[in-house]
């Protein structure tokens, strides 16, 4: 173990991959897929689209993601009104994106991806953006709301959050041809 690390850590990193692993695999996937492009991991594109439409949604994906940096930089530091619409406008604009794309089929599937493009600091702010986003008209009434019913009361009345950084961020993985391994 690094001198850095807690024996509290790789606990808290093993929570955060069984969360993961509770997602269905698409959910998996576009979480990968929206990390790759939100972080600027990968080439996306090359990764990714196994079609047109794919492709295009990738394409979409990223001009929108383009102002992930804008959001970032302005995370409130505190509750005030001054600082929450130049962060709240453009975050619940990416979220309705993220949304409507219907592969986020749940609070906590969103905030897994929004901890991972934001960091910590979003946490407070998480709850407010996932149900201004789910409750917009361009989402199908039952998916608005199976969304807005995913939301635990704990999680939209939470009186504090805790300010550390997520330590899991899922990637691609190549398949492995188990014939060829041996």
């Amino acid at each position: 173990m690094g001198t850095n690390a807690r024996p509290a850590d790789g606990a808290i990193t093993l929570a955060e991959l069984r969360e993961f692993a509770s997602f269905p695999s698409a959910t998996q996937r576009y979480i990968r897929r929206s990390l790759d492009i939100g972080l600027h991991r990968r080439d996306a594109m090359k990764l990714w689209s196994r079609d047109m439409v794919e492709e295009a949604s990738i394409r979409a994906q990223a001009r929108i993601y383009g102002r992930l940096d804008e959001i970032k930089a302005r995370v409130p530091d505190d509750s005030g009104l001054d600082q929450m619409e130049p962060f709240m406008a453009p975050l619940v604009t990416i979220s309705a994106f993220d949304l409507g794309q219907d592969r986020l089929c749940s609070f906590s599937s969103y905030r897994f991806l929004y901890e991972r493009l934001l960091g910590a600091g979003a946490r407070p702010w998480l709850p407010g953006a996932f149900c201004a986003a789910a409750s917009l008209p361009h989402l199908h009434p039952e998916k608005r709301r199976a969304l807005l019913q995913s939301i635990s009361e704990a999680a939209a009345t939470a009186v504090g959050w805790s300010n550390r950084e997520p330590t899991f961020y899922p990637e691609w993985v190549e398949k492995v041809d188990m014939s060829k391994a041996n």
